[in-house]
């Protein structure tokens, strides 16, 4: 499903250049729920923000599904990240004066699709809370307001999930909640990337990528 080459990435600072990630090569089958673990500053954010189309890479080939990603212009790579890709991140991102409807319809608003009410309301039951619908974020607690920002990223039916530190700001019950949904997503069919600094949260996948200073140190299969 993904397949990366060399990834290279450097940030220009003034005359200083700053590398990020040093050569990353990896492959990531349809279908593999996967954590990419790493301490701070070890280019795990950076390399999930690549292969969402947040950032680009400053050398390396990147293909998403036979498609050659370093070949699309801006509205190729926003169009397809609309159709392909769902993310989560640690801090929800929800518009705290929408209701959790509001919030996961949010996506459907450009894309032209029907049924944009049956589809909002499908993602929002995939994650239990479809009896929630019209409360605003302020309103839930925060695995809820997780749940929300996970159905937001469900409605455009995505083949893959990434998520950035998805727990971080959530206790060892929501924690559990959220790893659980995450896991029914995977056996649904959709891939699943986590980014986590955790090694609990990292052992609850099928395969760990461990970084360290922009390279892969180590990738193993979770028995």
């Amino acid at each position: 499903m993904i397949e990366l080459e060399n990834i290279t990435k450097i940030y220009r600072m003034g005359k200083v250049e700053v590398p990020a990630l040093r050569g990353i090569t990896l492959n990531i089958k349809q279908g593999e729920m996967m954590a990419i673990i790493g301490a701070s500053g070890s280019g795990k954010s950076t390399l999930m923000n690549i292969i969402g189309f947040l950032d680009k890479p400053t050398l390396g080939r990147y293909t998403l599904e036979g498609v050659d990603v370093s070949q699309l212009n801006d509205n190729q790579l926003a169009e397809m990240r609309n159709k392909k890709i769902g993310f989560v991140f640690q801090t929800y991102n929800l518009l705290p004066r929408a209701s959790a409807l509001s919030n996961v319809e949010l996506p459907l608003i450009y894309s032209g699709g029907s049924q944009k009410r049956k589809r909002t309301m499908e993602a929002l039951e995939r994650v239990g809370l479809a009896a929630r619908a019209k409360h605003k974020p302020t309103e839930l607690s925060g695995g809820e307001q997780q749940r929300v920002a996970i159905a937001r990223a469900l409605v455009n039916n995505p083949s893959l999930i990434l998520a950035d530190e998805p727990t971080g700001n959530l206790d060892t019950v929501a924690t559990g909640e959220i790893i659980s949904i995450f896991g029914q997503l995977n056996r649904d069919g959709i891939t699943v990337v986590l980014v986590t600094h955790e090694m609990d949260i990292a052992n609850q996948t099928q395969r760990i990528i461990r970084l360290l200073d922009g390279k892969v140190i180590s990738d193993e299969k979770v028995t």
